[in-house]
């Protein structure tokens, strides 16, 4: 599967890089790096609400994308150092993505974004 460039933030690419693993790395490596008003509105950015869909099942959930100490699996709250946070940061609505699951590879469709802080003019959090 082609890996399509994805976005992030000056400011959150500041902050990652301090978290680094090398799973993150790697995805950082391939992003485009643009402040924080360029950033289109359909992207998953660090502190980002969306939903996704379930592709093997239909399921549909909403998610927060979040740094590592705010992570809080029960109310939503995906850390970037998850296996799905380094999937899901950066990429767009209607992309497609793959990580590893202890039940199998889960695949999920970005269906909205729900809120994006760099949309909502929260350039800071």
């Amino acid at each position: 599967m082609t890996r399509k460039p994805i976005y992030i933030t000056r400011y959150d690419q500041r902050r990652l890089e301090s978290l680094v693993s090398d799973d993150l790395k790697s995805e950082l490596k391939r992003a485009r790096i643009v402040e924080p008003k360029e950033v289109p509105p359909d992207v998953i950015t660090m502190n980002s609400r969306f939903r996704l869909k379930d592709l093997d099942t239909n399921e549909e959930s909403e998610y927060t994308l979040v740094f590592p100490e705010d992570e809080d699996i029960y109310s939503g709250k995906i850390s970037i150092y998850a296996p799905m946070g380094v999937a899901l940061i950066g990429v767009r609505v209607g992309d497609v993505i793959e990580w590893p699951a202890p039940r199998g590879t889960l695949k999920v469709q970005i269906m909205e974004i729900l809120y994006q802080p760099e949309a909502a003019g929260d350039f800071n959090l």
